[in-house]
C-alpha cells in the first residue's frame, strides 16, 4: 500500500494526479462534499456561538469508509481539494471525520493547493504544503451558518404567507429582485416617439450615409423631431436648401487604438461563453471543469485550464513569458508590446493568489488538440486560449473619420472607420450584450474639405424608445458581479436555484419572473428591505471575505446579524396576514357586486378577484379577460363520461382540455397529443412508446397505456432488439466524451454501440 494518500474531489482529477506522483501515491476522490448540516432545524445553535450538528452526505459515504481504509495504512495524508473556500471546508469536514474515527493518530497531515493540474504544478505543491487555513474554513462556517439561518427561519414564513414549498435565499432572493425590477420597468416604461432624417449620398467613388445633426442652425437631440409632421417639414426644407448637393465643410481625421480585453474571470468567462457559445453558466462552468481536471491528449491526461473559479486577473510570470514567446513566434514581433500587459482587478476582495483563466500551455493549440475534445469541450478551451493570447498582443489601430456636409444652415454627419492594424483582434474580438451597430464601424469612400457630392434621397425615419433589455445569463452574470452579489463560484447556482424554484423562467434566453417569483419578491422587499438590499448583501460578502484573510471573527459577525433577523421573522409572522401579501389591492370596483378588487395569487398564477369571495365569485385574467372568456369551448366535442361541453383550460403546468361540468366531473385529456415513436413498449409488449414532456418541461418516452403500464425512459426509443442480451428495445443516449450511442436501457447490461453521422441523419 502506498505510504503517501491524497484526497482530491471528483475521480477524474484523481486519476490525472496519480500519473504525476507515481506509486508512493494513492489518489482517491471524496466526490464533493462528504457531510453537511442535519436537515431540520437547530443544526445551527445561535445560544452557542453557533455551533453545528453534521451528518455523513449519504451517497458519500462508501467513498469516505474508502478514504477511512486507505489511510489507515499510510503514513502521510494530503489534502488536495480545490483552492478556494469550498474547498478548505472539504478538506476540513474530512480531516475531522478521519479525526473523530481516531485514524489520523501518528500521522501527518498537510494540505496542497495547486491552481492547474499539470505534472510541474501537482509537485510543486506537494513540495510546498502547508496545514489548513482555519481562516478560510472560518469564512465558509460563517457562509453555511447564514445560509442555513435565513432559509430555514424565511421558508416556513413563505409557506404561512404564500403557499407551501416555497423557499427563500440569502444569495437568491436580491438576484430574484434584479429581474423583477428589471420586469417591472420593462411593464411601465412609456415609449417617446421621435425621428431621424438620413441622406443618401453620391461621392465619385461611392455612395454612403449620413446623419442630420443640425437643422437651421441648431443642434440635433434625439427629440427635436418628435412627429410626422415635423419630420415632413424638415425633409422639405433640407430639398430646397441642398438643390440635390451636399457641400463637404469638414474632414476630421484621428487614429484611434482598441486594447485587448482582460484574460477570464470566472464571470467574464461565463458572459462570454454565453454571448458567443450560447452556454448556460451551468454548463459553462461543467465544461470548464473538465478542462480543469484533465483530458487524455493521447496517453498523457493533461489539465488545460487553470482553476475555473477566480476573480483575479494576474497571470503568472511563466505564463506571460510562455505567452510572449509564442506571439513572437506565430505572429511577429511587431504584434507584441514592449512590455507585458498587467491587469488591474476591479474587487478589492480579489483573490490575488490566484490567477485568471488560461490555457496551462499555450502550445497546446486547440486546433492540434481537437480529436481530443468534445464539441463543447473545443469550443470553450478555444474561446479561453485566443482571449489569453490576445490580452498580450499589442493594441488594435483604426483610422477614424467625421464628415460635415452641409447644405445652408443644415448639418449631416457621416462616421466611418479603417482598420490599420488590427493588433490582437487578429485572434480575438469580446462580445457585447445587446449590442447596435456603431456609426463608426461603417466603411466610408476618400473625401476632401470643399468637395460637392450628390444628394440622392432625405430619408426621415420614426423611431419609439425602448425599455431596457431583461436579463439574459450573461448580463445577469454581469450584473451580479457589480452589485457584489455572490462570488465566482455562486454565480452559476444562483441561476440554477432561481430557475429550479420555478421564480423565473426563459423566454427567448431571457429571465422573466413568474407570478410566484414576483409575490415572494414582493414579500421579501416589503419585509425584509434590508435583507434583500443590493449594498447590504455586497457588505455580508465582503465580511465573509475579511474573515477569509483573518481580519475579522466570525461568531461576532454572525450574533451581529442574527438578532435582529430573528427579531423581524417574528414580528412578521405575528403582523402580516397572507391577503396582505398575496393581494394587491385596485382601484377598482366588481362589477357583480361593487366590492374592491385586487390582483391575487392562486394556484395558476395571478388573477383578478373579488375581495368579497366566497359570497362574490368574479374573477377575471390580469390581463383583462374574464375566466369564462379564457376556458375556450371545443365546439363538437362533449365530455365521455358526462356527456358536458369540453373546455381548453389552464393548469400549473399549461393548457390542457377539460370538463366544463368540474369538479362533478375531472374528466380531463392532453390539449396536444404526444408523438407516437412508433416502438413498442417491451414491458407490457401492447402499448407503444410516447414522446412526452414532464413537468419541469424535459423530454422523456412513457407507455401510452399509462397508468396500466407505467414503463418509461429518458432517452429516445429505438426500434432494434439488444444484441447482448435480447431486450426487444436500444435507446438513444448522447455523451459529451462520445457523442451519440444505441445503449440497452437494462441496468445489468453494458451494450452501446456508437452511431455514425449518416445513421443520425437517416433517423
Amino acid at each position: 500500500m502506498a505510504k503517501n494518500l491524497v484526497i482530491v474531489e471528483s475521480p477524474a482529477k484523481a486519476k490525472t494526479i496519480k500519473k504525476y506522483l507515481g506509486k508512493d501515491f494513492e489518489v482517491l476522490a471524496s466526490y464533493g462534499h462528504v457531510r453537511d448540516l442535519l436537515p431540520k432545524e437547530g443544526a445551527v445553535d445561535p445560544a452557542n456561538d453557533f455551533a453545528m450538528k453534521y451528518q455523513l452526505i449519504e451517497k458519500n459515504e462508501k467513498h469516505v469508509d474508502a478514504i477511512a481504509k486507505a489511510m489507515k495504512k499510510a503514513d502521510t495524508l494530503y489534502l488536495a481539494t480545490d483552492p478556494d473556500r469550498e474547498g478548505e471546508a472539504i478538506s476540513w469536514h474530512l480531516f475531522e471525520i478521519l479525526k473523530e474515527r481516531g485514524i489520523l493518530k501518528d500521522k501527518n497531515v498537510s494540505r496542497v493547493t495547486f491552481h492547474e493540474i499539470t505534472k510541474r504544478a501537482v509537485n510543486e505543491a506537494v513540495a510546498q504544503c502547508h496545514e489548513l487555513s482555519q481562516d478560510l474554513i472560518n469564512a465558509q462556517l460563517a457562509r453555511r451558518a447564514l445560509d442555513y439561518l435565513v432559509g430555514f427561519n424565511l421558508s416556513p414564513l413563505l409557506w404561512k404567507k404564500i403557499r407551501r414549498g416555497l423557499s427563500a435565499g440569502r444569495v437568491q432572493s436580491p438576484a430574484l429582485r434584479l429581474i423583477v425590477e428589471r420586469e417591472q420597468e420593462i411593464e411601465s416604461f412609456v415609449a417617446r416617439e421621435y425621428w431621424t432624417i438620413e441622406a443618401d449620398v453620391q461621392s465619385k467613388d461611392a455612395g454612403f450615409s449620413a446623419k442630420l445633426t443640425q437643422l437651421h442652425g441648431e443642434k440635433i437631440s434625439q427629440f427635436s423631431i418628435e412627429n410626422e409632421a415635423t419630420a415632413k417639414q424638415a425633409e422639405k426644407d433640407l430639398a430646397t436648401a441642398a438643390k440635390g448637393k451636399l457641400h463637404i465643410s469638414k474632414v476630421e481625421k484621428k487614429q484611434r487604438k482598441r486594447n485587448p480585453a482582460a484574460p477570464f474571470t470566472t464571470s467574464t468567462m461565463q458572459q462570454e461563453a454565453s454571448r458567443k457559445l450560447g452556454f448556460t453558466a451551468k454548463k459553462t462552468m461543467s465544461v470548464a471543469q473538465q478542462l480543469y481536471e484533465g483530458i487524455d491528449l493521447g496517453g498523457e491526461t493533461v489539465g488545460l485550464i487553470t482553476y475555473m473559479r477566480t476573480d483575479s486577473l494576474n497571470l503568472a510570470q511563466e505564463a506571460v513569458d510562455e505567452i510572449r514567446s509564442y506571439i513572437k513566434d506565430k505572429f511577429g514581433a511587431d504584434n507584441l508590446p514592449e512590455e507585458a500587459r498587467a491587469y488591474k482587478t476591479k474587487s478589492k476582495n480579489a483573490q490575488e493568489a490566484h490567477e485568471a483563466i488560461r490555457p496551462t500551455s499555450v502550445f497546446h493549440e486547440p486546433i492540434q488538440i481537437k480529436s481530443h475534445l468534445s464539441k463543447d469541450q473545443l469550443r470553450l478551451y478555444e474561446l479561453i486560449w485566443k482571449r489569453t493570447i490576445a490580452c498580450q498582443m499589442i493594441h488594435a489601430t483604426l483610422d477614424t473619420v467625421a464628415v460635415d456636409l452641409t447644405a445652408a444652415d443644415h448639418v449631416f454627419r457621416a462616421n466611418g472607420s479603417t482598420l490599420v492594424s488590427p493588433g490582437f483582434m487578429a485572434v480575438y474580438q469580446e462580445g457585447t450584450d445587446d449590442s447596435k451597430t456603431e456609426d463608426d464601424e461603417k466603411m466610408l469612400p476618400p473625401l476632401e474639405e470643399g468637395q460637392d457630392v450628390t444628394l440622392l434621397k432625405i430619408k426621415p425615419d420614426q423611431h419609439f424608445t425602448e425599455p431596457p433589455p431583461r436579463y439574459s445569463e450573461a448580463s445577469l452574470v454581469k450584473s451580479l458581479e457589480e452589485h457584489g452579489i455572490g462570488r465566482p463560484s455562486t454565480y452559476a447556482s444562483i441561476i440554477s436555484t432561481l430557475q429550479a424554484r420555478e421564480y423565473v423562467e426563459m423566454d427567448k434566453k431571457r429571465f422573466i419572473p413568474t407570478d410566484v417569483g414576483r409575490v415572494v419578491n414582493k414579500f421579501l422587499t416589503e419585509h425584509f428591505t434590508q435583507y434583500v438590499d443590493y449594498a447590504f448583501t455586497a457588505n455580508m460578502e465582503d465580511e465573509l471575505d475579511a474573515i477569509s484573510r483573518g481580519e475579522e471573527e466570525w461568531v461576532p459577525m454572525m450574533k451581529k446579524f442574527w438578532q435582529p433577523f430573528k427579531e423581524l421573522v417574528i414580528d412578521k409572522e405575528e403582523n402580516v396576514d397572507r391577503k396582505d401579501v398575496t393581494h394587491e389591492a385596485l382601484d377598482e370596483k366588481c362589477p357583480k357586486c361593487d366590492g374592491p378588487l385586487a390582483i391575487r395569487l392562486g394556484r395558476r398564477g395571478r388573477f383578478v378577484g373579488c375581495n368579497n369571495y366566497p359570497e362574490c365569485d368574479y374573477t377575471r385574467n390580469v390581463n383583462g379577460d374574464s375566466d369564462e372568456e379564457d376556458n375556450e369551448l371545443i365546439k363538437d366535442r362533449k365530455c365521455p363520461d358526462c356527456q358536458s361541453p369540453l373546455l381548453v383550460r389552464h393548469g400549473k403546468y399549461g393548457k390542457f382540455i377539460g370538463c366544463s361540468g368540474y369538479p362533478n366531473c375531472k374528466y380531463i385529456e392532453p390539449l396536444e397529443k404526444p408523438e407516437d415513436t412508433g416502438v413498442q413498449c417491451p414491458e407490457c409488449k401492447q402499448g407503444s412508446m410516447l414522446k412526452r414532456k414532464s413537468r419541469r418541461g424535459k423530454i422523456f418516452y412513457s407507455c401510452n397505456r399509462y397508468p396500466d403500464c407505467s414503463y418509461a425512459v429518458w432517452n429516445e426509443p429505438v426500434n432494434e432488439a439488444c444484441p447482448d442480451c435480447g431486450f426487444p428495445m436500444l435507446t438513444l443516449k448522447t455523451t459529451k466524451r462520445r457523442g451519440v450511442e444505441k445503449v440497452c436501457p437494462q441496468q445489468d447490461c453494458k451494450y452501446a454501440e456508437a452511431v455514425d453521422d449518416d445513421e443520425q441523419a437517416a433517423g
